[in-house]
């Protein structure tokens, strides 16, 4: 009888003990293990993103480009000790020369089964913060836009704990964000001036069909498409007259490209049909009000109309 309580006391105890260190870790992961943080560029020694902690807040001053080789210095805040090892692991590729991970604070031990060569390395789980920073190559990919996880900080089970995730951006990509947002500054001026609402509201959606293509991997046609966004004929709110000439030409360019663009190159037959309908039904409004004022403007909608409707097959 004394066995079986003895044998049962055991048990809850490991139960207990268990339940316990789940729940720590479960908290701590909830907490900022990775704190402060700086990417650079290993070539030029150029700050691309910083992180601070104190603020929360990240500022990108340049883009962190596929097949660059970059460095992070980052911050680890162990809240505390443990049993069993902590893991670091980055998604970046081996750099071109030394190790990935360098290391030289004196006031924390990793311990013994610290290894920098690896893109996964163990340390001691003891309470304390400490500088490490990591090299790695960022890998190449065939979208204009991808997230990596730079570095992944997990506890001896594998949960993870903190992570730095970075979005790597091609050089194209970053022209068509700064041109972007020089075209939604021009939409706001455009708005504030008075200009007939019918013309910001094409302008509008010409930029979000541009970054419907630049996300879909076609960063130079959506390049284009802002680049054919001209302000210096923009009606005023009374001028209807002067309204259906951009539009016109607007539409029109936009049913080319999306032609082009999805039916020849990207074969996304589905998205298309769905965003020149959308311009179908509005070129419906528009004919409408034309019709009011110029047959001739009138007639020439229509005609836009029909061939886009011929492209979908409506």
């Amino acid at each position: 009888m004394m066995k079986k309580v003895l044998a049962l006391s055991i048990v809850l105890l490991l139960t207990t003990i268990s339940l316990t260190s789940i729940s720590f870790v479960q908290a701590a992961s909830d907490e900022q293990w990775i704190t402060d943080y700086k990417i650079y560029n290993a070539q030029t020694d150029q700050l691309l993103v910083e992180h601070d902690a104190a603020t929360n807040q990240t500022s990108t001053y340049s883009p962190v480009l596929p097949g660059a080789e970059i460095r992070i210095t980052f911050t680890v805040n162990v809240i505390a000790s443990g049993e069993g090892n902590l893991k670091l692991t980055t998604g970046l590729s081996k750099p071109g020369s030394g190790t990935y991970w360098v290391y030289s604070d004196e006031n924390y031990d990793l311990g013994s089964t610290y290894s920098p060569n690896t893109a996964t390395t163990t340390f001691n789980w003891v309470e304390g913060e400490f500088q490490i920073t990591l090299n790695g190559k960022v890998p190449s990919s065939s979208s204009a836009s991808k997230a990596i996880t730079a570095v992944t900080l997990a506890g001896p089970s594998g949960t993870s704990l903190d992570k730095i995730t970075i979005t790597s951006t091609s050089a194209e990509m970053d022209t068509f964000l700064s041109l972007l947002s020089q075209k939604q500054d021009n939409l706001q001026s455009l708005k504030s001036s008075g200009v007939d609402a019918g013309y910001t509201e094409v302008y509008q959606n010409v930029l979000t069909i541009a970054q419907d293509v630049a996300e879909g991997g076609d960063v130079e046609n959506a390049i284009a498409l802002l680049n054919g966004l001209n302000t210096a004929s923009a009606p005023a709110g009374s001028t209807m007259q002067m309204l259906f000439l951009p539009i016109i030409g607007v539409t029109a360019a936009i049913a080319v490209i999306f032609a082009v663009l999805f039916l020849r190159n990207r074969g996304k037959i589905s998205y298309f049909q769905l965003v020149v309908e959308d311009q179908i039904k509005d070129l419906e409004g528009l004919t409408l009000r034309a019709s009011k004022i110029d047959r001739a403007m009138s007639a020439n909608l229509d005609s836009v109309k029909d061939r886009l409707k011929r492209i979908v097959g409506m």
